[in-house]
């Protein structure tokens, strides 16, 4: 069903030059689910190559043109929406309906957002006899996650073909299935040869060979800090632009004259929504320190409230987590939580009830978490939810700021200027005030370690274009 012995290089699915293979596992039962080569930096080569010769011609195509691509893409993907969803399903472990509601709907979601910004943006200005010209940087190498497959994929590839970009896109190994049946849905959508191709393979093998790749113009990654600190050293030697949406460590502050069970509850479900695996999650939740007993209720409640099983099962709210390392290191930082004096309140080490088998995590909610402790400190990417006391507006300013990352915050509060005063003084990139509806067109990225760059809508088109400054000619 899926492509996973070849690689999709010039319009064509290609054997590798020299495969290695790994072993694709569903994490909720830990069996295998398919055989994946593995790339080599000669392959990456190829693929280089197929992309810098169709930019001689892409990078020419018109407005008009690349918005009809986008809109041919958006109906292909729509006709493998099921698919897409099985793929994620499957290999991550997301649930049935998380990953039709929300993994593959956002992919569509970017598209549409692009064919949006793309209808009126502008390439072109003229500043007296100065024309300013922004056009397309290249050969650009997209590099994304097993979390959010489908949106960080898309995220990177509507506004590369948007700005006339060519590209080489190595997903991730270990949850890669729906990447294949994304570039399928590009060529059906007639993307024409060589605009975009498709390595599978490691940070080592594939990842490495692209950040380093001189004939690659630029570098957009999303991933760990660290992972991401290893591509911009590999990019450095060529100079080349690099784009990144790190690790995050993201609070939810929660101010006094906040409605206590209504942002409570939607801070455990925005926690608990792709079993925790979300950069953006805001697992730090810092709440009135006289509202920490009524908050860890309210918590407790909604977690009883929340249904861990078979991703397949349409009942099911929270699937595994998606691998047996990363299983692991959400137990061992489960189990730090305890051991440093933090006050569990539902969920704890192990598999929750019923369960004897695939990566399952309780969702767990700890109170009285305290600054020192490596629950505050780093991201545990799981289930696992963080109560946090504050006193007052400015302690909760200070507390929420008090980590390396800046990715993004939450700030609940009765009073929506309040809400807007703390959100200005926080140091993140993307900030929700009282639970406000998705936007595709707002910039996302962060601050501090949290990376450099903006995608989605305007902003994320601006990472793959040079601006060039035409003088007089007039």
């Amino acid at each position: 069903m899926y492509p996973t012995s070849k690689f999709y290089i010039g319009g064509q699915w290609v054997n590798p030059i020299a495969p290695r293979f790994v072993d694709v596992i569903n994490p909720a039962t830990e069996e295998p689910v398919a055989t994946l080569a593995l790339g080599a930096s000669a392959d990456v080569d190829r693929a280089v190559l197929a992309a810098r010769s169709a930019f001689q011609t892409y990078s020419l195509t018109t407005r008009a043109e690349r918005i009809a691509l986008l809109h041919s893409i958006h109906a292909a993907m729509m006709a493998r929406f099921d698919d897409l969803a099985a793929a994620m399903t499957l290999d991550m472990g997301a649930p049935v309906g998380f990953a039709r509601g929300y993994q593959a709907q956002s992919g569509v979601d970017h598209i549409a957002a692009m064919i949006e910004v793309l209808q009126h943006f502008v390439f072109e200005e003229a500043r007296g006899k100065t024309l300013i010209v922004r056009e397309p940087i290249g050969v650009c190498g997209l590099i994304t996650p097993w979390n959010w497959p489908i949106n960080q994929i898309v995220c990177k590839v509507a506004p590369a073909l948007a700005a006339g970009c060519t590209m080489v896109l190595k997903p991730s190994e270990i949850a890669p299935l729906s990447a294949l049946v994304f570039a399928e849905c590009l060529h059906e959508a007639g993307v024409p040869s060589g605009v975009f191709n498709l390595v599978n393979g490691d940070g080592p093998g594939v990842g490495s060979a692209i950040a380093s790749h001189p004939d690659i113009d630029m570098v957009s990654f999303t991933g760990s800090t660290r992972a991401g600190i290893a591509v911009a050293k590999g990019a450095a030697e060529t100079v080349k632009r690099v784009a990144q949406e790190l690790g995050g460590n993201s609070p939810n502050v929660i101010l006094e004259d906040a409605d206590l069970d209504k942002a409570v509850r939607e801070g455990v479900t925005a926690v608990m929504l792709n079993s925790g695996q979300s950069c953006d999650s805001p697992a730090r939740m810092i709440v009135p320190r006289d509202k920490m007993f009524d908050a860890a209720l309210i918590a407790k409640a909604t977690v009883l409230g929340l249904t861990v099983g078979a991703p397949d099962d349409p009942s099911t709210d929270l699937g595994p987590v998606v691998s047996q390392a990363h299983y692991e290191k959400v137990q061992t930082l489960i189990e730090v939580g305890i051991k440093e004096g933090a006050r569990l309140i539902i969920g704890g080490p192990g598999r929750p009830d019923g369960l004897n088998r695939g990566y399952f995590v309780q969702p767990t909610v700890f109170a009285d978490v305290t600054e020192d402790m490596t629950l505050f400190k780093n991201e545990v990417f799981g289930p696992v939810i963080s109560l946090i006391s504050h006193d007052g507006d400015e302690d909760a300013i200070r507390l929420a700021n008090l980590t390396e990352f800046g990715l993004a915050a939450r700030v609940q509060s009765g009073d929506p200027i309040r809400a807007r005063a703390v959100a200005k003084r926080l140091r993140a990139g993307w900030i929700e005030v009282n639970a406000p509806d998705f936007d595709y067109l707002a910039p996302f990225g962060g601050y501090k370690q949290s990376g450099n760059g903006r995608e989605y809508g305007e902003w994320g088109l601006h990472d793959y274009l040079e601006v060039k400054a035409m003088l007089g000619g007039v």
